[in-house]
């Protein structure tokens, strides 16, 4: 390096690095290469930061070098990612991904290039394994709740209006559901989609996510359906759903993914069943009248958190959310309706004075 950057100034002449490009290209995986060459393309100043050539080969992504990457011609010349042969069934299943989940070319041959499956997709399988299955299964030897029993309220983590101080029902309700077909449907939705969305964007983005859409779910739930209790994972994987559609509409002309038309329709079809079948319980007599029907209102909650921070979010591949003025306003509206739900729930159930279902 001495030797190109005599000076120490940190960076290199786009002459030199270009011919460092032409010596040692066939050393470089090629995806790497066209995205080096890209760079020196776009470089108008006539020099290349060595950093940037730094986190480039170390898989790491700066805001320099995106932007350097996004100004500039981006010529990618060689066939598309779709196009490679001789691929392992691993790498076909990356590819798959990638092609299901960015818009960019760019964004997909990076993504094949840096995935290594470590960690793996641990947190979506880690709760549909463990919080649908073993919890339901073998501690409550049962794999759901049964609506039409007058004992199914009887259970520490459904969120219950008269027990709605207990803080931790806000989020453990998600481990209960009411019937097997609202199992199933969450629990298809939530490895078909969440699970290639945490191999592209991690755990941490699609946690806060699913989270986020958890908690919104059964605030809004205690906001505007006061009476009734709520069960089931419909406003995470609602969040994460909606998040997804949402964004293959916004950058239509630049998903590849096969079929998009056909599978948006059956997703879409499969969300509308599962909420039509959420709103006519709700609104069916209960066999029971001390036991009501638990609320639909969490499904909406969870499209709405999907469509504000999930977009910002699941938009951003490389880009970090810091830097996004959406993100702080989207991040800002969510904060303000947490806490405008949480002195609602101290003051309003006693100023309205309500007559709430008698406690399990």
């Amino acid at each position: 390096y001495p030797q190109f950057d005599p000076d120490n100034t940190g960076y290199i002449s786009t002459e030199k690095f270009r011919s460092l490009l032409q010596r040692h290209g066939s050393e470089l995986d090629p995806h790497k290469l066209e995205v080096l060459l890209a760079l020196a393309d776009s470089n108008s100043e006539g020099r290349i930061c060595y950093q940037d050539f730094v986190n480039l080969m170390s898989n790491k992504r700066s805001n320099s070098f995106r932007q350097a990457i996004l100004q500039g011609n981006r010529r990618l010349c060689s066939k598309a990612l779709l196009e490679e042969t001789g691929l392992s069934l691993t790498q076909r299943l990356i590819r798959h991904v990638a092609y299901e989940t960015l818009p960019r070319e760019i964004d997909r041959k990076w993504y094949y290039d840096s995935y290594t499956c470590c960690p793996p997709p641990w947190f979506m399988i880690t709760v549909t394994i463990v919080a649908f299955f073993l919890y339901n299964g073998v501690v409550l030897d049962r794999f759901v709740l049964q609506v039409t029993h007058p004992l199914y309220l009887k259970n520490s983590l459904v969120y219950h209006p008269q027990l709605r101080a207990q803080a931790w029902r806000y989020l453990t309700y998600i481990f209960m559901h009411a019937g097997i077909e609202h199992l199933g449907l969450n629990v298809i939705l939530q490895l078909l989609v969440g699970v290639p969305l945490e191999m592209v964007h991690g755990a941490a983005r699609i946690s806060f996510v699913y989270i986020a859409g958890v908690v919104a779910g059964s605030l809004a739930v205690s906001v505007a359906d006061m009476t009734a209790p709520v069960v089931g994972s419909s406003g995470g994987v609602y969040a994460l759903v909606s998040a997804h559609l949402a964004n293959i509409v916004m950058n239509w002309s630049g998903m590849k993914c096969q079929f998009k038309l056909l599978r948006m329709a059956v997703a879409l079809i499969c969300m509308s069943f599962e909420f039509g079948r959420a709103v006519w319980l709700r609104f069916h007599p209960s066999a029971y009248p001390p036991c009501p029907h638990p609320s639909f209102m969490a499904h909406l909650g969870g499209v709405v958190v999907g469509i504000t921070l999930g977009v910002i979010i699941l938009r951003n591949y490389e880009q970090r959310l810091q830097d996004q003025s959406l993100w702080w306003i989207f991040i800002s509206i969510y904060l303000i309706f947490v806490l405008f739900a949480i002195f609602w729930n101290i003051f309003a159930y006693n100023l309205l004075d309500l007559k709430l279902p008698p406690p399990p």
